[in-house]
């Protein structure tokens, strides 16, 4: 069974732009007050006609674009969202249809901000299991502005709308995808959420009157929660796998808020090997992984034989860490499928 890396990767953000000010005057705030506390400095926001479907299609566009394969010869598509289109079908399955992956089997992963590693892992698992050589793509993608209350304070100076896409494949050895530890806790479940619109409490004049179907979020609680979380799973990793923090070469983790990431990374001691892009996209929630990724790639900053540490963690409360060896995809490999770049 061949290893599974990375073949491509691609991020979009909608064009319209809500800065600081804008967000602060409608929270009761200042635009340094947001600076200050939160390190974000600026969020994307979907436009009215555009759904979580059509962020995810565009960041699979170019993702394919960046691994030189067209969308006929993917075998796997997987979304990772808590802002899907509909209830049911998957999302999956309108991101496929938009970009012509007609040959992909298209499948959603809820785990929230942990959503794109959790789809990683059920990617790579399926890609070793395959029959022969497959391509898959995860995108993690949030169109979170959609089910914000613009004068809650506490989400709505931090999350924002994004995707972010990877597409899977066989690599070179010794590279590729290893190490998945994932987590969840159940009884943590109703800290970060949008109470109705689902089958506990249906779309009903009472739901909408109380404002259910916005996101609820309890601050403190969530950032206890990822305090723990990313250096017990930093200290996992490196124990389970006989490494030192000096063996990581570069952490691309979700990003909720980034004066909270730049102090961890800080104590950790990989202040300067974390991409931090919360700043001027916001947490965009299961695209903020892969858009760190994406845009440590796309800045060249990422060398074969690099090792890369992921971690996420999210609503549920769900959790994650991988690592990640960069390396090229594997050579005399055929996909089958539409043979031309998409």
């Amino acid at each position: 069974m061949n290893a599974v890396g990375v073949w491509g990767t691609g991020r979009y953000v909608p064009s319209r732009v809500r800065g600081n000010a804008e967000v602060a005057a409608a929270v009761g705030v200042t635009a340094e007050w947001i600076a200050e506390r939160t390190g974000v400095l600026r969020r994307h926001v979907a436009a009215a006609d555009q759904a979580t479907s059509d962020l995810a299609a565009e960041a699979v566009r170019r993702a394919l674009r960046s691994a030189g394969v067209a969308a006929g010869q993917i075998g796997l598509l997987v979304c990772a969202t808590s802002t899907p289109d509909e209830l049911g079908p998957a999302t999956a399955c309108r991101v496929q249809a938009l970009v012509g992956a007609r040959n992909a089997v298209a499948l959603d992963v809820s785990a929230a901000c942990s959503g794109w590693l959790f789809g990683a892992k059920v990617a790579h698992d399926w890609l070793r299991e395959a029959d022969g050589p497959m391509l898959a793509v995860v995108v993690g993608v949030e169109a979170y502005s959609k089910f914000l209350d613009p004068a809650d304070r506490g989400t709505a100076v931090l999350f924002a709308d994004g995707a972010a896409a990877t597409v899977l494949g066989p690599v070179e050895p010794p590279g590729g995808l290893g190490g998945f530890r994932l987590g969840s806790d159940g009884t943590l479940a109703d800290r970060v959420l949008i109470p109705a619109g689902g089958s506990r409490r249906p779309a009903s004049r009472e739901t909408l009157d109380q404002g259910a179907h916005r996101i609820r979020m309890d601050g403190r609680t969530v950032s206890r929660f990822i305090r723990d979380a990313f250096p017990r799973m930093l200290a996992q990793t490196l124990e389970r796998h006989g490494l030192t923090v000096d063996d990581i070469d570069h952490v691309i983790t979700h990003q909720p808020n980034p004066v909270l990431l730049r102090r961890l990374a800080a104590e950790a001691g990989l202040a300067d090997r974390m991409t931090v892009v919360g700043d001027t996209v916001g947490n965009i929630g299961a695209a903020s992984a892969p858009y760190a990724l994406a845009t440590a790639h796309a800045e060249g900053r990422l060398q074969p034989g690099d090792l890369i540490l992921l971690t996420v963690f999210g609503a549920g409360m769900t959790w994650g860490s991988a690592l990640l060896r960069w390396s090229a995809a594997l050579e005399g490999i055929r996909i089958d499928g539409k043979e031309e770049p998409s």
